[in-house]
């Protein structure tokens, strides 16, 4: 039997809820994988444009797993997905929270603490990683991802100016091709 899309968006985002360290962009690698790897809901095209827009607009970083829940089930899925991703991370972030509040002074915390911090770290590298790939379609596209993140690696200006520039260059490019 067919579980509806609904609850299988509620059970796969709320999952990845509880695990996600460092947010929903570090989850994103693991997103990716069920959502166009295993399942099969969108190719590495349309994934790339959703987070893209999500990424583009204003507004939280988990926005990402709304517009995944709206191109998948419209706005029940959004709500879906947006509650799933949402709700149980805040629970287990807020009793976590409290506890480790109680024993910020302990060996154990700093242990901790000092633990995860590379873990997030490397699940965003991860994400960059995976984003890459799915965005990558042509060469031009593979230079523009890898100019895009030396400018802001290597230079103080805002992202924004990498970002223009690419839309630009890339619009440009298909207009002649066209």
């Amino acid at each position: 039997m067919d579980e509806p899309m609904i609850w299988q968006l509620v059970r796969r985002f709320a999952l990845v809820s509880v695990l996600a360290f460092g947010g929903a962009n570090a989850a994103t690698p693991e997103i990716h994988r069920f959502v166009v790897d295993q399942l099969g809901w969108m190719n590495n095209s349309v994934f790339a444009n959703l987070y893209a827009i999500a990424q583009a607009a204003p507004g939280p970083n988990v926005m990402f797993i709304s517009i995944i829940g709206w191109h998948m089930a419209g706005l029940s899925g959004l709500i879906a997905a947006t509650l799933a991703m949402n709700v149980p991370s805040s629970i287990l972030a807020f009793g976590i929270g409290r506890v480790v509040a109680g024993m910020s002074a302990s060996r154990w915390v700093t242990i901790l603490r000092a633990g995860l911090a590379p873990i997030a770290v490397a699940l965003l590298l991860a994400n960059g990683v995976v984003m890459a790939s799915a965005a990558y379609q042509t060469l031009l596209d593979g230079a523009l991802t890898l100019l895009a993140a030396l400018f802001v690696f290597y230079s103080r200006n805002n992202p924004l100016w990498a970002l223009l520039a690419a839309v630009i260059l890339r619009v440009g490019v298909a207009h002649l091709t066209a």
